[in-house]
């Protein structure tokens, strides 16, 4: 029994748009607290034309709930499950970043090849994230089989301090906590889901190894060769394209690197990675087999210097200093 209730308010100051996507909009916020405690966190909310759809709402909290304890260096974390005006949002935590996506495109701007030592670590940095979530228990012990099922660019967020995250569950696989349709629909981006995915076929952890892999091809080729003119090109090469020799298209990537590439990409499942843990091994015997190799700190100073901590655009003029108000006593906890 607990010795005391909690009856407070929280509020949000919204201060700019973060990122629009499909189904969500994420806002940079103010959350305001006792004595002027002020803290900056991210408001993810879903967008209006999708805000009255049973399902939307019930992944939307789903997403909420099930990331709610997974607390992880490499894991965008979530604070706070909430309701206001009859819209539901999660407060996260907020990166001072960028999303990969971002991150290439500055890099295609302004001529620069990232370096390959840096591309393996970014996505070593993913699969601890991976890891951690696909061993993830619950409150009982039991495995939750969390599967992202969108590991992508837009999907991994890298920090002005080096720090790179895994974020957007909202369409992951786990049980109990999100309304599942795998085998009817195809949920992701078709150019960076693996083939059991785009083949509407039942998927595992390593399916997100082999969007992992892919992840890691487009950072040290600067290009998707699964990427097609459509979506369903997309989903067809992902099937059905060979995987090539990578030393052929970029002679930096030397026998090690080429043959962990096919272990991530391979069609065949028993060939595959069996697991995230495995992966992280590889690729990090790969970048610090000869002693030193990039951490953090590395990346944080190249991201840095290539963005030279260009200022957050302003908000419009319509959202500047929007409120939300929660009452502690009526809003919806993630458990």
């Amino acid at each position: 029994m607990p010795l005391f209730t909690i009856q407070n308010e929280f509020r949000y100051e919204i201060t700019r748009k973060i990122f629009e996507g499909g189904m969500g909009i994420v806002y940079e916020a103010d959350q305001h607290g006792a004595r002027n405690f002020v803290k900056r966190v991210a408001i993810k909310i879903i967008r209006p034309n999708f805000a009255s759809q049973k399902m939307f709402i019930e992944n939307f909290v789903g997403e909420a709930k099930l990331v709610a304890n997974l607390i992880h260096t490499n894991i965008v974390q979530t604070y706070h499950l909430g309701e206001a005006n009859g819209v539901c949002f999660i407060a996260m935590e907020l990166i001072r970043g960028v999303n990969i996506e971002q991150f290439t495109h500055q890099l295609a701007e302004k001529k620069r090849t990232l370096p390959k030592e840096l591309a393996v670590f970014i996505t070593s940095r993913v699969a601890r994230g991976l890891a951690y979530a696909h061993n993830k228990p619950d409150k009982d012990g039991k495995p939750m089989g969390i599967v992202h099922r969108d590991v992508s660019f837009k999907n991994i967020m890298i920090a002005f301090e080096g720090d790179v995250k895994l974020t957007d569950f909202g369409i992951a696989k786990a049980k109990g906590f999100l309304t599942d349709q795998e085998g009817e629909v195809v949920a992701g981006k078709p150019d960076y889901m693996s083939p059991e995915q785009a083949d509407f076929q039942v998927t595992d952890k390593r399916s997100d190894i082999f969007s992992a892999g892919v992840v890691l091809s487009n950072l040290l080729l600067g290009r998707n060769i699964f990427k097609g003119a459509s979506a369903e090109e997309s989903r067809q090469r992902i099937i059905n394209q060979p995987v090539p020799d990578f030393r052929a298209l970029d002679s930096r990537i030397d026998d090690k690197l080429n043959d962990l590439l096919h272990h991530c990409l391979s069609r065949d499942l028993h060939r595959r990675y069996a697991t995230a843990d495995q992966l992280l091994t590889e690729l990090e015997s790969y970048i610090y087999s000869v002693g030193y190799g990039p951490t953090n700190e590395t990346l944080g100073k190249y991201i840095r210097e290539l963005f030279g901590q260009e200022p957050a655009k302003p908000l419009p003029p319509e959202l500047h200093g929007q409120t939300i108000v929660l009452d502690e006593t009526t809003r919806q906890n993630p458990r």
